[in-house]
């Protein structure tokens, strides 16, 4: 296993610190986040430079870049507890809770809103058939009467005598 030159770490520190920079103002690329993964592949480095390494007689030594992932850890929580969302995608996330949050709203008042149109239906319902037994009832009542003649009813375009 070959060992990383002095000037290679210098080179990857230093990119890795630009590319700390660039996630953690939220320039994220597309399809990335803002974590270890983004941040190795933004800066061209792998990422077990930053994760602890066990020698062969079981000692354990930093990560050659474990420092830089605990910086970028440490700044990105900062940031978060700030209020400072560095993720776009945790903003996109927190919108679409709002989002769902007012669709339940909104879902619950028409829930309501149906109920009372379902009552008032049911109200007309019943009314228009009381009305209707009303007038089938008047109506046979004048059939029994004799003496009382009904006038046709009005067609289309038919105004009633003495009105043309």
């Amino acid at each position: 296993m070959s060992r990383i030159t002095d000037a290679d770490r210098g080179r990857n520190e230093t990119a890795l610190r630009a590319a700390m920079e660039r996630l953690l103002r939220g320039d994220l690329p597309p399809g990335g986040k803002c974590d270890l993964k983004t941040l190795a592949a933004l800066a061209g480095v792998t990422r077990t430079g930053f994760y602890a390494k066990k020698h062969r007689d079981g000692s354990v030594r930093p990560g050659t870049y474990q420092h830089l992932a605990e910086e970028f850890e440490s700044r990105r929580t900062e940031l978060q507890a700030a209020g400072e969302i560095t993720d776009p995608r945790d903003a996109q996330i927190e919108r679409l809770k709002a989002e769902v949050s007012e669709l339940k709203k909104r879902v619950t008042a028409r829930d309501e809103k149906i109920i009372d149109l379902t009552g008032f239906k049911t109200l007309a319902i019943s009314r228009l058939a009381a009305q209707h037994d009303e007038i089938e009832r008047l109506r046979r009542q004048l059939a029994q009467h004799g003496n009382i003649r009904a006038l046709p009813a009005a067609g289309a375009g038919q105004q009633p005598e003495g009105h043309g």
